[in-house]
């Protein structure tokens, strides 16, 4: 792994992996292609375009431009793909799915194609394509997903990462492509587009409004930290076998509610309302979403027993360190989020839209 392309790698999980490879080798190049959508913001990557600028390129761009990409990897001499860019947010997902299927299915194959092409017969190359854990569907109170887990996607979201999941492998066993892929449960952690859970409810608390929760919040989410989650990555990509799925878990499984009453208490330590009362008075329990899976959590033995990776961090530790991230640094919030929209409710009908989103 020499040079590296990154695709989404100006969103949250992207410019993590960005810093962290950069910061951790010094002989690797990395190469960004991120098409600047709502989540993706070069806000994200603004250190990095300072402290790395020698071994660091940024390029706007769609995945799904053949030519474009295909040059690319020609140009930048690329030998690692590591593949992020992905329309992530479920809400999103039913309201508008041929979204979904554009960018997560059609794309994934416009690279797929491209890499074929220029890599040709070359077995010192790696696609490394990120999933999800949802590509598994829902699971009951017991049981963790394994990497022989039978795929059962509920939302479109979901089925558009299955199918791209489905075609790197059919183009690993028809092309011979050097391929792995990995499946991570849901991460957190600093730069995350406030409209998923953790830092939605960070930004709802401290504007004082409704922090809503959907359903009866029992939903359970297991939860990674996104530099446990960039460190799985790498190692996969380094030494994973060619064709082989990982699952990347963090050990940390939650009720939704459960997640918010402790972010509102730590709120309540470290940024405590003037009125003198707790921030688990704005939480507010709205209409569940469609299609909503009870159950997430991964069983992350493969990752440990073959590639010696585990996560590093214990999820009290990593959710204070993220909302002190998200007090910490008010204008990256409000330079993501302006005229974006990030707190309106969606994936239901119009008149359901004021609700807001978890």
């Amino acid at each position: 792994m020499r040079n590296v392309l990154i695709t989404g790698g100006a969103g949250f999980i992207g410019c993590n992996l960005v810093r962290h490879l950069l910061s951790t080798d010094e002989s690797l190049c990395v190469l960004v292609l991120d098409k600047l959508t709502y989540a993706g913001s070069l806000h994200n990557l603004k250190d990095i375009a300072t402290d790395f600028a020698s071994r660091y390129t940024f390029v706007k761009g769609d995945i799904c431009d053949g030519p474009l990409v295909t040059r690319l990897l020609s140009e930048h001499q690329v030998d690692t793909v590591i593949h992020l860019a992905a329309e992530s947010h479920v809400d999103r997902s039913i309201d508008s799915p041929a979204d979904f299927l554009r960018t997560n299915v059609m794309g994934t194959c416009t690279l797929l194609e491209s890499a074929r092409e220029v890599w040709k017969e070359r077995q010192d190359v790696r696609f490394h394509h990120v999933s999800t854990d949802e590509v598994y569907g829902s699971l009951g109170t017991d049981g963790l997903f394994t990497e022989e887990t039978p795929y059962d996607p509920s939302s479109p979201y979901s089925a558009s990462k299955a199918s791209s999941d489905h075609f790197v492998r059919a183009w690993h066993r028809t092309y011979g492509l050097p391929i792995t892929i990995s499946n991570c449960s849901n991460n957190y952690g600093p730069y995350q587009f406030p409209e998923k859970l953790i830092p939605l409810m960070i930004c709802k608390a401290l504007a004082q409004e409704p922090m809503p929760v959907y359903g009866d919040g029992m939903n359970v989410r297991d939860w990674l930290h996104t530099d446990d989650h960039c460190k799985a990555i790498e190692r996969i990509v380094r030494a994973g076998v060619n064709g082989e799925t990982y699952n990347v878990g963090g050990n940390s499984e939650y009720t939704n509610i459960g997640l918010v009453h402790l972010l509102c208490d730590l709120l309540d330590e470290l940024r405590p309302n003037s009125s003198g009362s707790s921030y688990r008075e704005l939480i507010t329990f709205v209409k569940d979403r469609p299609g909503h899976d009870l159950r997430y959590a991964i069983d992350a033995s493969k990752m440990k027993t073959r590639l010696q990776w585990e996560p590093m961090y214990t999820f009290e530790k990593g959710l204070r360190d993220t909302v002190q991230w998200y007090l910490d640094n008010d204008d990256w919030i409000q330079a993501v989020t302006k005229d974006k929209h990030a707190h309106e409710r969606r994936g239901l009908s119009p008149e359901a839209a004021s609700e807001g989103t978890t």
